[in-house]
């Protein structure tokens, strides 16, 4: 058996032949999982479906890899394209290549190897497609052209190291089975992102995605905001309210911090997943559902089962398959790449940012223990403070390891007294006392609550500015109070 083992599943187009049986079954025993198609209706159905790795296509003309990309371009959803050329026809190949073609091989001449080859050249123009995110924003000195759009940016999902590639594939995989799904891993990890992934490969995908925060709401308000109420159902139920579960209906409902769900409402959810029923507050219809759940947590569920804090049997009814999203520390590959992201975001002219070696090294090094959500702080700090566009090491403010003034000289830019714990950047070692620092993280922690505040309406928006959930806000204003007293009177 071969070292090698391929199973992408490749789409087939030929509008004038069909895949001979023969052919068919050689490619299967190499590996390929092959799905035939003659014309591009049928394409342009496959790729809202998310699953084909790669598109093959027997290159008879220019005009067909044209009409192809075109609509790869309508739909917003590209595909890898392989082109079959004749063997005498050498500049067809070259030709195919130069439209944007990701290999090109001589039709009907097919072995291992040369499929092996073909879908290295497939998996390097997706890893160049990856660099070149970067190349065109944050990291591109040379080319000042604005990305090119399409329907997939709006999800600003970056998986480009190989263990992201690889959660991505499963999830893909996932997504065509209509099953709950139970996403593990550290806040600001991107769950969310991942949900939304889920659903977009989904057969799903034209149905609403709504989701909860399962710890942003008081108790008495999940139950009304999931199963929804009938008008004069109680004191100020003035019209009828359809829950989320009945908003979600023909798509996916994404519940986060599930962990965090009441254990009252947790035997209600688990009750309505069984049936696939529900009924709203002051009703007594039932209401059928088509919804698919998908769950996410930061908290080991295990051991609140354990500790009686989440009903085992909801565990298991929500854990169909499991996907762990991994600290952002542990795909490194991602970093850059998300840098770029962020800055398209939320950076004007973003094309013409850059960014020094050392501030990319520092990136790279550092631990993240906020994950994408404190890679986003600190990248927007850096647009703030930055001049001429360029990022240097020094702009680069990461809340574990810098307590900085920032002084503004006139109308110049900002210039930064960094009063940096080296250690963070295993640069030189210096002693500190820790009492001092303790007490000089407690200030500006304080300080940035405190412009949360007051910049915001609610304490929500505020605990979203600030990237922590509304009940770690409320801890944390509590123990201000308590510890800082003289500092906390603005609460």
């Amino acid at each position: 058996m071969s070292p090698i083992q391929f199973t992408q599943t490749v789409l087939w187009l030929d509008p004038e032949q069909a895949l001979a049986v023969q052919s068919h079954e050689q490619l299967a025993a190499a590996g390929l999982k092959v799905r035939c198609i003659s014309n591009l209706l049928e394409l342009k159905q496959d790729l809202s479906q998310g699953q084909a790795f790669a598109l093959v296509i027997r290159q008879t003309s220019q005009n067909l890899l044209k009409d192809v990309q075109d609509l790869m371009a309508e739909t917003g959803i590209a595909l890898p394209i392989i082109c079959r050329v004749a063997s005498y026809d050498i500049e067809a190949a070259v030709q195919a290549m130069r439209l944007g073609a990701a290999h090109a091989m001589v039709d009907n001449e097919w072995s291992l190897h040369a499929w092996r080859v073909a879908l290295e050249g497939v998996h390097s123009l997706l890893e160049a497609s990856a660099a070149a995110v970067v190349a065109q924003t944050a990291l591109a000195q040379a080319n000042h052209k604005p990305p090119s759009q399409n329907s997939n940016a709006q999800r600003s999902v970056v998986y480009v190291d190989p263990i992201s590639q690889h959660l991505l594939a499963l999830t893909q995989r996932v997504a065509q089975a209509n099953v709950t799904a139970l996403l593990e891993g550290p806040t600001g990890a991107g769950k969310e992102i991942l949900a939304r992934v889920l659903h977009e490969s989904s057969g799903r995908s034209k149905g609403p995605f709504i989701a909860l925060n399962c710890a942003a709401l008081p108790e008495h308000l999940i139950d009304d905001m999931l199963f929804g109420h009938e008008k004069g159902a109680f004191t100020g139920a003035h019209k009828e309210f359809k829950g989320l579960f009945e908003q979600a209906q023909g798509g996916t409902l994404f519940l986060d911090e599930i962990g965090e769900m009441p254990l009252h409402l947790q035997a209600k959810l688990l009750r309505v997943l069984q049936e696939r029923q529900l009924t709203r507050l002051g009703s007594e219809r039932s209401i059928s559902l088509d919804v698919r759940v998908v769950a996410a947590t930061n908290k080991d569920l295990k051991k609140a089962m354990s500790q009686r804090e989440f009903r085992e049997d909801l565990y298991f009814r929500i854990s169909t398959f499991k996907l762990k999203v991994p600290a952002l520390c542990e795909r490194p590959g991602d970093i850059l790449p998300l840098v770029a992201s962020i800055l398209l975001r939320h950076a004007p002219h973003a094309e013409s940012y850059t960014l020094s070696d050392e501030a990319q090294q520092r990136l790279l090094t550092y631990s993240w223990p906020g994950n994408v959500r404190e890679l986003e702080n600190v990248v927007q700090r850096a647009v703030v403070l930055c001049a001429n566009q360029h990022i240097e090491s020094h702009h680069l403010m990461f809340d574990e390891c810098r307590i900085i003034d920032i002084q503004f000289n006139n109308h110049s830019a900002p210039t930064l007294v960094d009063h940096e714990n080296d250690s963070c950047a295993e640069e030189e070692a210096f002693s500190v006392d820790a009492s001092n620092l303790l007490h000089a993280v407690k200030m500006n922690e304080q300080q940035l609550i405190l412009a949360a505040i007051k910049t915001t309406e609610t304490r929500i928006e505020a605990a979203r500015k600030l990237g922590i959930s509304p009940r770690t806000l409320r801890y944390k204003m509590a123990r201000l109070k308590t510890e800082m007293p003289d500092l906390a009177l603005a609460f």
